[in-house]
């Protein structure tokens, strides 16, 4: 029997759809012009969301947007699906408030239940849950106050330090390795004198590689995507990830990329579904050794970004991808009401 392409795999959009959809940002373009809107120091972050804009009602879904999470109290009623990428706010644990908002009102809301969103923001407790299922991680101690920076790591050096909790490597700088703990617990008090929780890793040698997913009656493995840094032990800072200066890099043949497959599989029993998401590796090149860093639920979805880069590999541009997400997402959290109304 011969293997359906991806293309194949993914759900489409009908001729004239009639799911309203709010789409929910920082800077997000808002009524009545829709324009792109202009926010320094915030990277690519406004254009990106208008493009979304531009593809979702391309699809000829109806879309509103709203560019603050309380703006949902008062739209939920003309909204069947909220589509959020409100990742980054000033609130602990962002990517976690729109969901649970949504769960409260009853309406659907792309991407996974709050509960998983809590589990992909909490990297330590990711950590834990991807050694219990097999997949391989680095040796990690997480620091919550500055007493306890008194007490180093079970394991030596050299350290990669960064915030336990938050999106877009924010925090990470070349200053996260450190050869020893003074260095390592020099970083970790400046995390934590500004309020951020601390994770220490082993700092893994290699380069860093993602695998786009969506979701699907399995998942959908995309390939595997390498963000080009020119950071010390090519490193991807929180400059980098925002600002994206460099891009990525499609692999054909990436190395450990069947148990990176398997490692999807395994994260999907446990944790799916999911409309989409990305697991982050550091990959050693020589041996083919990978540790597993994070999985990451309100991922770039853009043009430039690793999901659609990956797709472009099955011939398959934005639209079809950003359709696929809404289609499914309707149809897993259709199945979710069934089963809450039986």
């Amino acid at each position: 029997m011969d293997t359906p392409s991806v293309s194949d795999l993914l759900m489409r959009p009908p001729a004239s759809p009639a799911t309203r959809i709010l789409f929910m940002a920082r800077h997000v373009p808002e009524e009545p012009a829709y324009l792109c809107r202009s926010f320094p120091g915030d990277g690519g972050y406004p254009a990106y969301y208008h493009r979304v804009w531009q593809v979702l009602t391309g699809l000829g879904y109806p879309v509103r947007t709203a560019n603050h999470p309380l703006a949902l109290l008062g739209m939920a009623g003309g909204t069947d699906l909220v589509f959020s990428l409100y990742n980054r706010m000033p609130v602990a644990h962002p990517e976690i408030v729109i969901p649970s908002l949504c769960t409260f009102l009853g309406l659907p809301c792309v991407g996974a239940p709050p509960n998983i969103r809590a589990l992909a923001e909490d990297k330590w407790l990711t950590k834990l849950t991807a050694r219990a299922l097999g997949i391989p991680v680095a040796a990690g101690a997480v620091y919550a106050v500055l007493d306890d920076l008194a007490v180093p790591p079970s394991f030596p050096g050299p350290y990669f330090v960064k915030c336990r909790f938050g999106a877009a490597s924010e925090g990470i700088s070349a200053d996260s390795i450190q050869d020893d703990w003074s260095g390592g617990a020099r970083v970790a008090s400046s995390l934590l004198e500004r309020g951020r929780p601390v994770l220490v890793e082993t700092f893994a040698p290699g380069v860093d590689l993602t695998v786009p997913v969506l979701g699907g009656t399995q998942p959908i493995v995309l390939g595997v995507v390498r963000p080009r840094s020119d950071q010390p032990g090519s490193i991807i800072t929180e400059h980098l990830k925002r600002d994206d200066p460099l891009g990525y890099e499609l692999l054909d043949a990436a190395p450990g990329e069947a148990a990176m497959q398997d490692d999807v599989a395994a994260l999907w029993a446990a944790t799916g579904p999911m409309d989409y998401f990305r697991m982050d590796y550091r990959v050693d090149p020589n041996s083919g050794q990978r540790v597993f860093l994070e999985f990451n639920l309100c991922c770039h979805i853009g043009r430039s970004g690793a999901i659609c880069l990956a797709a472009s590999r099955w011939g398959l541009e934005q639209a079809e991808v950003l359709g696929h997400v809404i289609e499914f997402s309707l149809r897993r959290q259709r199945a979710v009401c069934r089963e809450e109304m039986q």
